[in-house]
């Protein structure tokens, strides 16, 4: 990454790897909550000349360190600094709804220095719709400033009547500010002294100021915070240290990309650019984290259904019972500008909002939940009944009517993402194949449910269509040319004979017959579909295949983890196998063994994946992936109705021993080592507290 982001809750900070925000970069670096940039201008000068970069490091997403020095520096032949006297350490995080950062100047010269240190700070509240250059509009104005000893206050009153103000304040007496509001710091050091400023920058949304600490205390709070998730949440260890590190980095980059709005805590889609609710992302990747933190699930399920859609709405793609697709915060979208208040225009949320709330209660035996969600659940029903499939038809489609909504509504979402063979886009409504994988999951899987917690008549009818849908499903979507599923059905009922991985999402549903399910799975790891690190978007033998695309032939790691669910769901321990091993080595070669959101599709003859240059990193459901990987080694079914564990274990190549601590189901904790046996794994309970039956396959 040519940027580092730290992040805490709803508050986060993207630089340059200097740690600076420079003034004229056009690619949207500050500090943001709430959609709007409250920090645009970050800049530290030694002797008015920027610092030299030594080294900076992003391996931690909450905490940041960099280390800078001095350029050399002499006038007319007289020495002023000499080069790399003075050490800059700065060092950065977030807690509690501001920024800590701390700047430690230490001389390493043999002789007394003085030079002066400035920082230079400014915001314009800008935001993220114009910064991104979506959306232009009507907007606020700054105010003036305030001024008070060690403090500045900069403000603005926005067209929404709603005031922002950035409050700077630190902890030394400044030489002087300049009139662009520049510090500047007189210091003299003798050889190893230091001196130490430290910054609080607090955004604050109509008077709503958050509460200062000492940087060390609340440095302390904050690590304290992560101790906490590590230890509630599950552990493994291999003999395979790959593996490791790549569970141990997506499990600390879903702790940061924790926010909670008051409904509990659930993951942001991704940094720097989606640190918001996104139904679709979040819903995912909290399915991934079942066997990490189910409670995630349960916040956001609870977050997904406070803003569940009540009424018709054009404007916003709004339908009663629909489940969000994204919500922003800022100045447009409080004045109307932009639909996103929340914006519905999502086809896959609603069906797995549902699909998580019986998979959560497998998991979970939550019935607590599930009878709270109830009226959520029942209205999310009606809408795929009513809304979703509203030719009666049997199949979810999407259409969109906002005039500044999104057009293609699956995961898919870009204009060029759903193509028929002879290179047409194809035309909306449109039925996605997943989608009714989705829809097939979540009516078969809560059927149970309703039906033990009373509402016979309903799990008989949810049953009843869950037939009609599979029937019509396997008759419509199949294509026998490719013996593989169609990514999509367009408006005139034709199929759209793209060869895509969608198809794979299928298989954890229980959709497909037995016989096209081997036939999909085999496909997805042929070589068309898998190149060596993934199974990519669109196959090679498509029209519309492009290993540069965002969709149409690149791999993401989300993507691949779902088919893996199903493939491992299915029986399929080859295929299974294959995924994952292609996984870990695309993660091999990334930076901190951190899976992007998404890379470019060539094969494994470059000898490394191929990054895509704008992917988001880290990214909530790429860094659930590796999460997904624990479920499928362990080959683990919880059914909270039968209250039984099913556990089909398999290992991966050159992995013998694995071992999994605290996996929290059924409210308690199950503890197991899977050793490679002479004929298939072999299992060890080392612990068992959950109440549930366990069969080991």
């Amino acid at each position: 990454m040519d940027y580092l982001v730290i992040k805490e809750n709803d508050l986060f900070l993207i630089t340059d790897r200097n740690g600076d925000i420079r003034e004229g970069d056009a690619s949207g670096k500050g500090l943001y909550t709430h959609d709007t940039r409250f920090l645009s201008r970050m800049e530290i000068r030694i002797n008015g000349l920027s610092p030299v970069l030594l080294s900076s490091a992003a391996e931690e997403n909450y905490i940041s360190t960099i280390r800078l020095t001095n350029p050399h520096m002499e006038s007319g032949g007289e020495l002023i600094l000499w080069r790399e006297s003075i050490e800059i350490q700065r060092e950065r995080f977030i807690f509690e709804g501001a920024l800590y950062e701390t700047f430690k100047l230490t001389s390493y010269y043999p002789k007394a220095v003085q030079f002066d240190f400035s920082v230079l700070l400014e915001s314009d509240f800008a935001d993220m719709f114009v910064i991104r250059g979506f959306q232009h509009g009507e907007l606020g104005s700054k105010t003036p400033e305030r001024l008070a000893p060690r403090e500045r206050v900069i403000g603005y009153m926005g067209a929404d009547g709603v005031r922002r103000d950035t409050k700077l304040t630190w902890n030394k007496d400044e030489n002087r500010i300049a009139e662009n509001g520049e510090l500047h710091f007189d210091v003299s050091l003798n050889h190893q002294e230091y001196y130490e400023i430290a910054f609080f920058i607090a955004p604050i949304i109509d008077g709503d100021e958050p509460a200062r600490y000492e940087p060390e205390e609340a440095k302390n709070r904050l690590r304290a915070s992560y101790a906490k998730w590590n230890e509630t949440s599950t552990s493994i260890h291999s003999d395979m240290p790959l593996f490791d590190k790549l569970y141990h980095r997506g499990v600390q980059d879903l702790r940061v990309l924790l926010t909670d709005l008051g409904q509990g805590p659930f993951p942001v889609a991704g940094l720097p650019w989606f640190s918001v609710p996104f139904g679709r992302d979040s819903l995912i990747a909290a399915l991934q984290m079942l066997s990490l933190n189910p409670n995630i699930a349960r916040g956001t399920l609870l977050t997904m259904a406070s803003r569940q859609g009540q009424q018709e709405d054009e404007w916003r793609d709004e339908q009663p019972g629909k489940i969000m697709h994204e919500i922003r915060f800022g100045e447009l979208a409080n004045t109307n500008q932009v639909p996103f208040t929340p914006y519905y225009g999502t086809i896959d949320a609603t069906p797995l909002f549902l699909l998580l709330a019986a998979e959560y209660y497998h998991w979970t035996g939550d019935s607590g939940l599930i009878l709270d969600l109830m009226p959520h659940l029942q209205a999310a029903l009606r809408w795929v009944k009513e809304y979703g499939d509203s030719d009666g038809d049997s199949f979810v489609e999407y259409n969109q009517k906002s005039s500044k909504g999104i057009a293609n509504q699956g995961w898919k979402d870009s204009a060029d993402s759903i193509v028929h063979r002879n290179g047409d886009y194809a035309k909306a409504p449109i039925a996605l194949v997943e989608v009714q994988g989705y829809v097939y999951q979540a009516l078969t899987r809560l059927a149970p449910i309703f039906r033990e917690l009373g509402l016979e008549e309903q799990s008989n009818a949810m049953e009843q269509d869950a037939r009609e849908l599979r029937a019509r499903f396997e008759r419509d979507f199949w294509m026998d040319h490719e013996s593989y599923y169609a990514i999509a059905l367009d408006k005139d009922k034709n199929r759209v004979e793209s060869v895509t991985s969608n198809a794979g999402h299928v298989l954890m549903s229980g959709i497909a017959s037995p016989e096209r399910a081997r036939a999909v799975a085999e496909r997805l790891t042929a070589p068309d579909l898998f190149g060596g690190y993934g199974i990519r978007t669109m196959s090679m033998t498509s029209s519309g295949y492009n290993p540069m695309s965002y969709h149409d032939g690149s791999v993401w790691p989300h993507d691949n983890s779902l088919c893996l669910l199903g493939l491992s769901r299915s029986g399929f321990e080859k295929e299974t196998l294959t995924v994952m091993q292609g996984l870990l080595r695309a993660a091999e070669k990334f930076e901190y063994h951190r899976l992007p959101e998404l890379f470019c599709g060539y094969d494994d003859s470059l000898g490394a994946p191929v990054p895509y240059p704008v992917a988001c990193s880290p990214q909530a459901w790429a860094a659930g992936t590796p999460l997904t990987f624990v479920q499928a080694l362990l080959g683990i079914e919880p059914d909270a109705l039968a209250r039984r564990i099913t556990i089909k274990p398999i290992l991966l190549e050159g992995m013998n021993e694995f071992q999994v601590n605290g996996l929290q189901i059924g409210g308690g904790a199950l503890s197991i080592r899977i050793i490679r046996g002479t004929d298939k794994p072999e299992a060890e309970i080392l612990s068992n507290l959950t109440g549930y039956e366990l069969r080991i396959l």
